[in-house]
């Protein structure tokens, strides 16, 4: 279902962008269409598209997200995909890498694995 105020709800602080040198095409598209302005966004930032674009390419795709712990015993997690493709991430001091993937039948996991998390 809609959120009927969900217009009220969103919003852009484009005065922000502007003193930032962002035009005002970029900005209108930012209000307008979101989905295109945040493409100018990062082109009028110097930022490539590139992975952003093949992300979401592959992710529209996908019908189902699990996340889990890793169960390796190490600082890491895993993405199910479909529950059929594992990507492994491992902790290498303040951030995760990838860590490779590996494909069989996977279980449902845990939507309330965020619960407790600050």
């Amino acid at each position: 279902m809609v959120d009927p105020d969900i217009e009220e709800k969103i919003g852009f602080d484009t005065g922000g962008l502007k003193g930032m040198g962002i035009g005002w095409f970029t900005r209108v598209m930012l209000f307008c269409w979101p989905r295109h302005g945040v493409w100018l966004l990062a082109r009028d930032l110097g930022m490539s598209n590139d992975i952003a674009e093949e992300a979401d390419h592959f992710f529209r795709k996908i019908r189902r997200v699990d996340i889990f712990p890793s169960r390796a015993g190490s600082r890491g997690f895993q993405i199910i995909v479909d529950e059929t493709t594992a990507l492994y991430f491992n902790q290498d001091a303040d951030h995760f890498v990838y860590d490779g993937w590996e494909v069989g039948k996977y279980e449902k996991g845990d939507v309330t694995i965020f619960d407790n998390v600050r």
